[in-house]
Parts: structure tokens; C-alpha cells; sequence
């Protein structure tokens, strides 16, 4: 048997499949593509994640692009992260090219073009429904672990989200968070301190500068009413075709606290609320996050901990996870031996640190008799990839250097008019971009406040009063006491008290002393 039939017979064994899949492409021996030899991927493993990875340029986002429609095709919804803006094309189909013909002719399948349902999301100013979550929502602990506090400061915000609930006082924006910090630091402190234990002032400090800091990469547009309820990224539309819900991320580059926050909160919020389902015939939802190293980047070590827990927890709720991102590297060790699917693309040998990071990616790949990983990775052309999955007994398939299908939407940003028709035929936006202020622990502890100082303020005016009747009782003696008191009747009454002591003497018999003036001057 030729060593190119052996290849053959290896990949359509291991990416053939009893259940339902999507096509990525043909394998590819050498520079020969095997028409027909179909790289495939079956749905029911892709909640085990995924990663996507390679060097600026060479195809990462239209491999998100033709996973997240072939999905849509399949009744799968997705969440995309659009970091770039270049993934608003899913919205309209392909123009079509007679080089995207030609790649399909070699894969062995005609290119048909087609377009996915999607829903415009957004954190910013960016045009679509505005995702929000309380504080609430986040509980003392995630909020804690956003914070970087520390166990002494997790204790204080613990005990501000206990006072809350005791009290009903609802938490809903950052702005209810520092009300409730000045309160039970200031008017409400003994109470406080009575029922709860004592706070550190310092500690609530820290806290408020932390709260400060995020509030600062503009997450106070994010904390809010009407929280964004996940179950609105599982919708269908009426043809059976998941809808592609595409978060527009391009002005929040320079913001990954916000960015990380929102990964966090979006991971725990799916967790909680939804059910358990084992292993599905196919995804509940995927979810795309593009640049993952912004999410890890600027992430402490306890929000690494609950991302992790995250990602091993949460497929068994039938969501997976898709991190797109230039080399595995970027994504930690932890979270990188969760992922099922791995499509790399090319790599980028410039330096000797880049040769080791590629000698080191090539690691992550099963072993080929067909491939030199390593070098293969610097040879890859645009559209091609090596591609490992699991297949339906979640063992990994044979590494196949995989030249890729074309995307049968647009590869192109939108312009505004088809943005604006794409948001006008929003659901969402109506529902979610209504803005909501309801009385929440910012209006009651500032009425709380007020009180207080208002009665301080009486009491301080009272003690004047009295002091003002006391001084103007004082005042009806104050004309003789001002004679008494005064230096110079003090000092007449010495002169007339010391003459009639020395009268009294004389006319007793004792003789006081003279002055030597008076002697002197023979006056006696």
C-alpha cells in the first residue's frame, strides 16, 4: 500500500462520523490536496472547547467565521466576540470569487454561499442591545475576585452584600456599591459594627479605589439594569438556523479589566442558570472569544482559578468554549488541556524565542508519521491549518494539515446601512436599551444619610441655643463683674485694704516701716 493511500485510509477513519458534523475542509498531503478526504468535526464533542490559534494574518477570524455558520446551519447558536469588527459579515452572504471556486473545486464540493441570523450585542457605545448585570448578580465573592481584594477585604464586601439583603437594599450599579461603603463606614457605623463586627477603615479604602480602578476602563455602563438574560443567546429563527449573537467589542481593546469582567460574569451567569445536560447530540451554544489573551493577560490569580473551574464545569451544561488567539501559549496550561478541538494555523519564526515557542506548540499535537509539526507550522499558506479533534468516543483524531473552506458569508465588515437593517429587525434592542433607575441602595442610604446629618445638624443648633441663653443670662451682671474683675479696681482695693491695715496697726500701737524715700527726705 502507497504511503498516500494509507494517508487516505487513516483520515477517513479517524473523521468519519455516525452523527452529525461540519465539513472544515480537505486533507492535505505535501502540496497535494485530497479532494473528498473531508476533515470533519462531530457536534456532540464540541462542548469540549476549542482553541484557534496563529499568527496576525493567516485566516483565524474566517475559521471562527466558518465554524460559527456551519454551527448556525446545524440549529447551533453562538456568542462571537468581535474584537477587530471584522466578523459583521455572518449578517449577509458571500459576493462570491473565482478563487473561492477554485478552493472549493480542490476540496471537492461546490462553494454556496449563505448568510446567518444574527443579533448586534454590545458592553460600549457601539450600536445593538446593551449587555448589562447588577451587582448583585456578581455576589461578594466573584465581585471580590474582580477586585483582587484580599481575604480581610472579600470579608468587608461580604458583609456590605449582607447588610444589603438584611435590609433591601438592592445593589444594582457601582454607584449603589460606594453608597453602601460611605454608609456603613460613616452615619451607620455603629450599627454596623454592632450587628456585623467592626470594619477596617483602611481596608474599605482599598476597596473604593479598586471599585474607582474599574469604574475607570468603563464598567459603570455595564453595571446596571436590565440585566442581559442568557437564555436570548440560545434563540432559533423560524428556518431552524441558530442566531449568531455578535458582541462588538472594537473600542474596549485598551479596556481587558472590563473585557475579563464581562467573560467572567457571562461564564458564571450560563453556569448558574443553565440546566444540567450531560453529552448532547450537539452544543447547546458556543461561544467564541477572539484575542483570549486579553481575558488572561491582566486576570489575577483568583480570577484564573474561577475561569478555570469555568471551563472544566461548564460543558457538562452543553456550552462550548472557542478561544481564538495567536499562540497557544497564550492560553494557560490549566484551560489548554480542556480543549478538544485545535486548529492551528501558522506560526512565525522571526526570532530564536518564536523558534522555541513553535517547537513548544508543536507539543500540543498528536503525534503524525505524515507531518514534521514543527516545521509544518512556519510553512502553512493563508486558509490552511493542522487540525486535531475528538472524536464521538473523545479520542483524539489524527492530526491533518487541512486546507480550508471558504466562509459562505461575507469576509468583509458590514457598512452602516446593512449594520443599521440588521438592527432594525433587532427584538433585543428594545428590550435591553431601555435604561431603568429603580430605587436601589443609592437613593435609600443617601435618604438614610441626609437624616442623619440632618439631626446632627439640629443637635448642634440646639446646643447653640442653650449656650446663647446661657451667655445672655451671664450678661445681666456682666457690668458689675466687669468692675470687680477689672485689673485696675483690683488694684485699688489692694491700696485701700493695705491703708486701713496700717491704720488699724498704728492705732493698736505697732509701728510699720518707713520708707527710706521718706526718711531721706526729712519729712519726719
Amino acid at each position: 500500500m502507497s504511503n498516500k493511500q494509507q494517508f487516505l485510509d487513516e483520515m477517513s477513519t479517524g473523521y468519519n462520523f455516525e452523527g452529525e458534523s461540519i465539513i472544515l475542509g480537505a486533507s492535505k498531503l505535501g502540496e497535494e490536496v485530497m479532494g473528498e478526504s473531508f476533515i470533519r468535526i462531530p457536534l456532540e464533542t464540541l462542548n469540549r472547547h476549542g482553541l484557534i490559534a496563529g499568527a496576525t494574518g493567516t485566516g483565524k477570524t474566517k475559521t471562527l467565521q466558518i465554524i460559527a455558520e456551519q454551527l448556525s446551519a446545524k440549529g447551533v447558536p453562538s456568542l462571537v466576540m468581535d474584537i477587530k469588527g471584522d466578523l459583521s459579515g455572518l449578517a449577509v452572504a458571500s459576493d462570491g470569487h473565482k478563487k473561492i471556486d477554485e478552493r472549493h473545486q480542490k476540496i471537492g464540493f461546490p462553494f454556496i454561499a449563505d448568510s446567518s441570523p444574527v443579533e448586534f450585542l454590545t458592553l460600549s457605545d457601539e450600536p445593538g442591545a446593551r449587555l448589562r448585570a447588577t451587582v448583585s448578580e456578581f455576589g461578594p465573592v466573584l465581585f471580590s475576585k474582580i477586585l483582587e481584594l484580599n481575604d480581610t477585604q472579600q470579608g468587608i464586601v461580604s458583609v456590605i452584600f449582607k447588610f444589603c439583603d438584611d435590609n433591601q437594599l438592592a445593589l444594582l450599579d457601582l454607584k449603589d456599591m460606594k453608597k453602601a461603603r460611605q454608609y456603613v463606614t460613616g452615619e451607620g457605623k455603629d450599627a454596623i459594627q454592632e450587628e456585623y463586627g467592626r470594619i477596617s477603615t483602611s481596608s474599605v479604602g482599598t476597596i473604593m479605589r479598586k471599585i474607582i480602578e474599574l469604574e475607570q476602563q468603563g464598567a459603570e455602563v455595564f453595571f446596571g439594569e436590565r440585566s442581559f438574560d442568557v437564555d436570548d443567546l440560545c434563540r432559533v429563527n423560524e428556518d431552524g438556523k441558530g442566531l449568531v449573537s455578535i458582541l462588538r467589542l472594537t473600542d474596549i481593546q485598551d479596556k481587558p479589566k472590563l473585557f475579563s469582567t464581562f467573560m467572567l460574569q457571562i461564564l458564571a451567569e450560563i453556569y448558574a442558570n443553565f440546566p444540567e445536560e450531560g453529552d448532547l447530540d450537539r452544543p447547546k451554544l458556543a461561544i467564541f472569544i477572539d484575542e483570549a489573551h486579553l481575558v488572561f493577560d491582566k486576570a489575577s490569580d483568583a480570577l484564573m482559578d474561577q475561569i478555570e473551574v469555568i471551563v472544566k464545569l461548564i460543558r457538562s451544561k452543553g456550552v462550548g468554549l472557542f478561544f481564538v488567539t495567536q499562540n497557544p501559549t497564550d492560553i494557560p496550561d490549566e484551560v489548554l488541556s480542556q480543549l478538544g478541538l485545535k486548529v492551528q494555523h501558522a506560526l512565525r519564526a522571526f526570532t530564536a524565542k518564536d523558534r522555541k515557542a513553535i517547537k513548544l506548540a508543536s507539543q500540543n499535537y498528536p503525534i503524525s508519521d505524515y507531518y514534521q509539526v514543527d516545521q509544518l507550522l512556519t510553512e502553512l499558506g493563508i486558509g490552511e491549518a493542522i487540525v486535531s479533534a475528538l472524536d464521538s468516543k473523545g479520542r483524539p483524531t489524527p492530526l491533518a494539515h487541512t486546507y480550508l473552506r471558504a466562509p459562505q458569508s461575507r469576509m468583509d465588515v458590514l457598512s452602516q446601512r446593512e449594520i443599521d437593517a440588521v438592527l432594525d429587525q433587532s427584538n433585543l434592542i428594545q428590550k435591553y436599551n431601555e435604561e431603568i433607575d429603580r430605587e436601589s441602595a443609592y437613593e435609600i442610604l443617601t435618604g438614610k444619610i441626609e437624616d442623619a446629618q440632618s439631626e446632627e445638624a439640629q443637635e448642634k443648633l440646639q446646643e447653640q441655643n442653650k449656650s446663647a441663653r446661657k451667655t445672655s443670662r451671664r450678661g445681666e451682671k456682666s457690668t458689675f463683674e466687669k468692675v470687680v474683675n477689672s485689673t485696675t479696681t483690683r488694684q485699688i482695693g489692694r491700696t485701700v485694704a493695705r491703708e486701713v491695715t496700717r491704720g488699724l496697726l498704728g492705732i493698736l500701737g505697732i509701728k510699720t516701716t518707713r520708707r527710706r524715700s521718706k526718711r531721706r527726705s526729712g519729712w519726719f
